[in-house]
């Protein structure tokens, strides 16, 4: 596997026509991700207090285990910003290897997730058991699968170039990939923020 190319531009993820492309692509994607989840969690907010007698977010939120889970992407979004260095740097086994380190984080952040989701339906949580329920489920597991769409997209990157040099043409899909990924961890700081701590406080 090649680790380093001299010949590269100093910004190879934007030196083509087909780079800057890509990066314009991303953020009017980005943009239409933003108002589904704006749409998910004002319907959250506007249905959080109606549980219809079944447990309330106070009575279910585990604030630890959502630390936990929070400290692993925020953590995950780290080692993307390593792999982008390292990329800068035209060191390809470590940008490889910061972003298989980035998918494990990913993983075992879904991981923990759907152990809670298990914990809950067990304090009654199902997801028809209540509007509040319902919106919770759709919010959180639409993230949810936003990780996995995240972790699945590295790692075939990953796969595709293992034995690829860094080039003109790998850069653009490394970077792009590193910036979805900036996008899901901000949108899990307003759940923390807007679900769980708002939960907690009641």
């Amino acid at each position: 596997m090649s680790t380093q190319s001299s010949t590269l531009p100093p910004h190879p993820e934007k030196a083509t026509l087909e780079g800057k492309n890509k990066f314009l692509g991303l953020w009017f994607f980005l943009g239409g991700e933003t108002a589904l989840f704006a749409t998910l969690f004002g319907t959250y907010l506007g249905l959080r207090n109606s549980n219809a007698g079944g447990p309330t977010a106070e009575e279910l939120f585990s604030l630890p285990l959502v630390f936990v889970m929070t400290i692993i992407l925020l953590v995950s979004s780290m080692t993307s910003v390593l792999a982008v260095m390292a990329m800068r740097r035209r060191n390809m086994k470590a940008l490889l290897g910061w972003f298989i380190v980035t998918v494990i984080l990913g993983l075992s952040f879904i991981g923990l997730e759907i152990y809670e989701f298990y914990h809950y339906t067990l304090e009654g949580h199902q997801f028809t058991k209540s509007a509040f329920a319902s919106a919770f489920y759709t919010l959180l597991g639409t993230h949810g699968s936003h990780v996995a769409f995240g972790c699945a997209w590295i790692t075939a990157l990953v796969i595709r170039n293992f034995k690829r040099p860094l080039d003109t043409y790998n850069a653009p899909k490394f970077y792009l990939a590193s910036l979805y990924w900036h996008f899901i961890d901000v949108v899990w700081v307003f759940i923390f923020s807007l679900v769980y701590l708002l939960g907690v406080i009641g």
